[in-house]
């Protein structure tokens, strides 16, 4: 009987406001007792479950493996420690290497002289080639004298599906994306509609998880390039059966055309093109879809700049106006960085969530009860 290999620390990194709701996800995937950190949701866990997290998650934005870590109090002692590091059972010495270091509250506190000393530890000791451009990151992190090494399994961040060659000016990540559905309590078993969709993201999302894709089905990852990397279990995550069962159908719409034919070509590189529809429609033309109700996730203009919102308020006020109208029985969330542009919908919220990093701002997500 063989024995288990030892469990070891895996970190899923979140946006900052979001790890409640990427813990939501984690829980639901079944990973073994996860625990929210600052910045994500850590548990303990095998190689496997590295590879299903990068696969399998959709709010991750990387995945980190914490792969071993001692006490250093000077160079000369993190130079002795680093060569006797057992790096030849996660690193391959063919595979070139980039290494990070970060250093708080230590003895150690010049993090490029640190690098400096790892770096010639991991030439010296298992061959490895240092490179700015390698496929594979070293994360060391000196805290309170203590060395942490951490592999960054996921390589290019987990937004990058492999799907989106078309985006618009601000797109909306996929990984956030699926964090806000998530706090919208969507589960892939009623209709997502966008009224101002862009390039897809939400509508695209909200599809792959009624259909049961995968989002990491068609992308190379990092871990990949690691001696502990098993090629057939990558495979069996990446052909398991999605649902076959009734979805429901997702909407997108946008007064920009060119967003349209963008959001539709995305879709079907994506594969969910039969169970999503994407028309040229303005707020006020908007019309409630045929079945059941569902969710409508927005993420509006919002203008950087004072001056640039007060045409905003007509655009929030005609889309609350449509809302209240038309889209009896279903939920809205609005994502903006601005109450009082929220606000001026008219609409009750039931949930607001803390200030999420969108693309230099802080926005949060504003969501409705079931309207009467």
């Amino acid at each position: 009987m063989t024995t288990p290999d030892p469990a070891f620390e895996i970190f899923l990194v979140a946006p900052p406001g979001l790890e409640n709701a990427l813990l939501t996800e984690v829980l639901n995937k079944g990973f073994p007792s996860p625990q929210i950190t600052p910045g994500g949701v850590v548990f303990q866990g095998q190689w496997s479950d590295v590879w299903r997290a990068n696969v399998t998650l959709r709010g991750a934005t990387r995945v980190l493996a914490r792969i071993g870590s001692f006490r250093a109090f000077h160079l000369a002692q993190l130079d002795k420690r680093a060569r006797k590091f057992p790096w030849g059972d996660v690193l391959r010495p063919d595979v070139p290497l980039r290494v990070e270091v970060t250093t708080r509250k230590s003895k150690i506190y010049h993090a490029g002289a640190a690098s400096q000393r790892i770096e010639t530890a991991l030439k010296e000791s298992l061959g490895a080639t240092i490179s700015a451009e390698a496929p594979l990151t070293l994360k060391v992190r000196i805290d309170d004298n203590l060395v942490t090494f951490s592999v960054d399994t996921s390589g290019p961040s987990l937004h990058k599906r492999g799907f989106k060659e078309a985006v618009n000016k601000a797109p909306m990540r996929e990984t956030l994306a699926a964090l806000f559905l998530t706090e919208c309590g969507y589960t892939g078993n009623e209709p997502v509609l966008d009224p101002m969709c862009g390039s897809g993201t939400f509508v695209i999302e909200a599809a792959e998880i009624a259909a049961g894709l995968e989002p990491g089905r068609a992308r190379e990852f990092a871990f990949e390039h690691l001696a502990t990397f098993d090629p057939a279990a990558l495979a069996a995550l990446r052909n398991r059966p999605s649902s076959n069962g009734i979805t429901p159908h997702f909407h997108g719409s946008d007064r920009d055309s060119g967003a349209v034919r963008m959001a539709t070509a995305n879709a079907a590189r994506a594969g969910v093109e039969a169970i999503t529809t994407f028309s040229h429609s303005a707020i006020s033309d908007l019309q409630r879809p045929e079945g059941p109700a569902g969710l409508v996730i927005v993420n509006p203009p919002y203008g950087a700049r004072v001056s640039n919102k007060k045409p905003l308020f007509g655009l929030y006020d005609s889309f609350g106006r449509v809302m209240k109208e038309r889209f009896s029985g279903w939920r809205v969330g609005i994502i903006t960085t601005d109450a009082p542009l929220a606000r001026s919908t008219g609409l009750t919220f039931a949930h607001e969530t803390a200030p999420i990093p969108h693309g230099g701002l802080k926005v949060k997500l504003y969501l409705t009860d079931p309207l009467p």
